[in-house]
């Protein structure tokens, strides 16, 4: 048995490994704010105490790895790692994103084993977080209308997560995880409420329109800004690629969004 530091476990993508590692008989130790041996991004003084006794961590930087600093947090948090004696160090990065790149490298200096997992925009971004309630209301407003995305599921992202965690032949490898198929957000709007049996209209507007309409909403100016950079800077057609790491490393296919959208109409979601 590992025992294994999950950071963000209670996110989109630690909820899913944690589960994982627990059913293959792993030590888990979850890596928040309201956990037993608490962890904040933002209070370095208790890293090392979460980091006891571990052997491998995964690394969800919150809120995302392109937020200026980020790079100095996974620079001290992977030399405390290695300090502590932690062998392993798997990473949660941005594909296409030059800012978690620096992340990336930063992570690497520790000198322990690392891998690299390179998400874009995750499948349950409609069904829980930023575009789920507006959804639910009948309308999606966003600054996209053409650029297709390799959405990807994260469940197959914990998948792969595990593997590199726990299993060989992963170290120094970085992984660019990618569903099976391109979609426009228009396109994936329209799968997802089709499946659900609803009508949910889909608004491309301007990125100064739609941070104005994230103040009226009263977002935080810092989810603004992360919003409005990745679809300012990102969101430009360098993703529009797709490729085969997910059955590289598992052995199947990546889900496809109909199957996702398929299990979120059996749940409450459209009920809520």
């Amino acid at each position: 048995m590992t025992r294994i530091l999950v950071l963000g476990g209670e996110g989109k993508t630690g909820r899913p490994i944690a589960e994982r590692l627990r059913e293959k008989g792993h030590e888990v130790r979850m890596g928040s704010r309201s956990a037993a041996i608490p962890f904040d991004w933002r209070d370095a003084s208790g890293w090392p105490a979460v980091l006891e006794g571990v052997e491998a961590v995964y690394i969800a930087y919150q809120p995302d790895l392109a937020v200026p600093g980020s790079d100095d947090d996974i620079r001290r948090l992977s030399r405390l790692a290695a300090k502590a004696g932690v062998t392993r160090l798997v990473l949660l990065s941005g594909r296409g994103e030059d800012a978690a790149e620096v992340s990336e490298e930063a992570m690497k200096e520790a000198g322990i084993a690392w891998t690299v997992l390179r998400g874009s925009w995750f499948f349950q971004n409609f069904s829980e977080g930023l575009f789920a309630e507006p959804i639910l209301a009948g309308d999606l407003t966003l600054p996209s209308s053409t650029v297709r995305e390799p959405f990807v599921d994260t469940r197959d992202i914990a998948d792969v997560a595990v593997a590199a965690l726990t299993e060989e032949g992963h170290a120094g490898k970085t992984y660019e995880l990618t569903g099976p198929r391109l979609m426009t957000f228009r396109e994936a709007v329209a799968e997802f409420s089709a499946a659900g049996g609803r009508v949910v209209t889909y608004t491309p507007v301007t990125i100064d329109a739609y941070a104005a309409t994230l103040r009226e909403a009263r977002m935080p100016e810092d989810v603004i800004w992360l919003v409005t950079y990745l679809f300012g800077s990102v969101l430009d057609g360098r993703n529009e690629t797709l490729t085969g790491d997910i059955e590289r490393v598992l052995g199947r296919p990546p889900r496809d969004f109909a199957d996702f959208a398929r299990d979120v109409a059996e749940t409450r979601f459209w009920r809520t």
